[in-house]
């Protein structure tokens, strides 16, 4: 009996990946839609470039924010204007991520409005970020 018990207790705390990046992308997507009309249309868009972009990141919610991670650390996430009453939504980055330039290097990024020149520039961060 105590074996079976400690095993049901091992399979409990190993669950299967792939349902916890499909958990992941529900909860993130969830979050995303619960964002105000234009952070919401924003936040799908970045959602995609970042799956697009970097297909190994697994979504997931990280103080309530849609982030991305790579082996269980988060390389980036996304806000909306509300969480902190802001004019502009944040995409951010951790130090987790290869952004590294020198001696100093942004990590965050405001973002008003989301034009073809900004998508390309957030694929190309997240790309980096991940390599």
């Amino acid at each position: 009996m105590k074996n079976a018990k400690k095993e049901t207790s091992r399979n409990q705390q190993k669950p299967d990946q792939r349902t916890d990046k499909a958990d992941g992308e529900s909860a993130v997507l969830a979050a995303i839609d619960a964002m105000p009309g234009p952070d919401c249309a924003v936040g799908e868009r970045l959602h995609a470039i970042i799956k697009a972009s970097a297909p190994p990141l697994s979504p997931k919610l990280w103080y309530g924010m849609p982030a991305y991670a790579k082996d269980g650390k988060v390389i980036c996430f996304f806000r909306s204007r509300q969480k902190f009453k802001e004019r502009y939504m944040t995409l951010g980055f951790n130090n987790e991520a290869n952004l590294d330039e020198g001696h100093m290097w942004p990590i965050a990024f405001a973002l008003k409005e989301l034009t073809a020149a900004e998508e390309a520039r957030i694929g190309a961060l997240v790309k980096k970020a991940v390599s």
